[in-house]
């Protein structure tokens, strides 16, 4: 690496989150202030920019405007959903050739750039693609240092305690049900599904109720003229993680319907899956993959069967399902995001010139720490402990019983668990 003249790539690649555009913009400004000497390019729309060779240039005008990025949502350089092992479907998109390795190609492209510092902003999935390519070209004597950053709403990712816009995607969240459990007094005995993002997580879920709960308590009602605030409260929070009785959930919110003429559940878009495929399946239905193998939730529609599972039971004169995700994962970072964006981008740099490759994030098995994790330790599907004092006291407050502990599978071998390093 100190031989040869150092190039810097940036690429955002997965579903958005509320972080994207600001780490770009981090990322920039600190190699303008560390090493304003170093070229870097960005790839756009991801794996796939740098399969095609697609890249924009930070040029000394986008270095004195980086700033404004913390402004915006999305990424400024785009994202897409692009698996360099997945070979097959990298010929599908018309990325590589049939016959050629997404790997190999991508590796070309990285060599023939120039560039020998890249920064992935993404979730499990793109950060372990960027070690695969990192393996890839080392085998073939190219160095390449890759420094990752942890993005993903879900906050699901081993053994990274807080990802990168998870937060900003929960106020979000709770932001978009204040307007939508208005519609509460719309119909008499109204049911609202509020579907949150989160396939195998549930805390997306928990915490945006939780939020929710506390931006409620800040606001004045009028209950003698039937303005109270159990009309807007979170009667129900379904996650991955915890089973519930349905008919004996049916029981107790039939009694919070007959009161106070209105439900209102907060439901994780990966709740009770296993249940639903395993009933659509024994229909005859086949439910769509994506190209990482996981189920294509839009197929599965949770929030439709909660809906339609509770209607009934209910007597429910009319449901509403309403989804925040996109609503959510398209906001630009908040303060408390941006706070633990720059703290991480300014590792990443540090780490990128120094030549220390991985993922950065306070590391859960070793006290905490905010470091550079190596990526055979970085793996998707962590789950939300249910056990936390502040859910469970959710749960109490809003009378729902807690459910046991369930494994959560949706149709994707996850890896396993990483294994906490020694002395940890």
């Amino acid at each position: 690496m100190s031989s040869k003249k150092q190039k810097v790539a940036i690429l955002t690649a997965g579903g958005l989150a509320p972080c994207l555009s600001s780490a770009v913009g981090g990322l920039i400004a600190r190699y303008s202030e560390l090493a304003p000497e170093l070229e870097v390019i960005g790839y756009l729309s991801g794996y796939k920019g740098l399969l095609l060779g697609s890249s924009l240039l930070v040029t000394p005008e986008v270095r004195a405007g980086a700033h404004v990025l913390h402004e915006h949502g999305g990424s400024p350089i785009g994202n897409s959903r692009v698996k360099l092992t997945n070979a097959k479907d990298c010929v599908k998109r018309g990325l590589v050739k049939e016959g050629q390795n997404p790997l190999e190609v991508a590796a070309q492209q990285l060599t023939k750039d120039g560039v020998t510092i890249l920064h992935t902003v993404g979730g499990d999935d793109t950060n372990t693609t960027a070690a695969d390519l990192a393996a890839f070209l080392k085998a073939h004597d190219y160095d390449l240092t890759v420094v990752g950053l942890p993005k993903t709403i879900d906050n699901d990712v081993y053994p990274i305690r807080q990802s990168l816009g998870a937060w900003t995607a929960a106020a979000q969240g709770a932001v978009y049900f204040e307007n939508i459990v208005n519609e509460q007094s719309a119909s008499p005995r109204m049911l609202i599904v509020h579907e949150v993002m989160g396939r195998n997580c549930g805390w997306l879920t928990a915490y945006t109720a939780k939020v929710y709960r506390e931006r409620l308590k800040q606001r004045d009602f009028l209950a003698s003229f039937n303005l109270a605030r159990a009309h807007k409260d979170i009667h129900a929070v379904y996650i991955p993680e915890l089973s519930f009785d349905l008919e004996g959930e049916a029981k107790r919110l039939s009694a919070v319907m007959d009161e106070q003429d209105c439900v209102n559940l907060f439901v994780s878009e990966g709740a009770g899956v296993d249940e639903i495929v395993k009933e659509m399946t024994s229909n005859g239905e086949e439910i769509p993959r994506d190209a990482f193998g996981h189920y294509k939730l839009d197929a599965v529609n949770v929030g439709n069967w909660f809906s339609k599972q509770f209607a009934t039971r209910l007597g429910a004169e009319k449901t509403l399902v309403q989804k925040s995700g996109y609503f959510a994962r398209a906001s630009a970072a908040n303060p408390d995001d941006l706070r633990l964006i720059q703290s991480m981008v300014d590792l990443a740099v540090d780490c990128g010139l120094r030549g220390e490759s991985g993922v950065i994030g306070h590391d859960e098995d070793n006290g905490g720490r905010l470091r550079a994790i190596e990526f055979p330790r970085i793996a998707g599907g962590k789950p939300f402990n249910p056990d936390q004092p502040w859910f469970e006291d959710l749960l109490r407050d809003i009378g729902q019983p807690r459910g046991r502990a369930v494994q959560v599978d949706h149709g994707h071998a996850e890896v396993a668990p990483p294994t906490p390093p020694a002395g940890a």
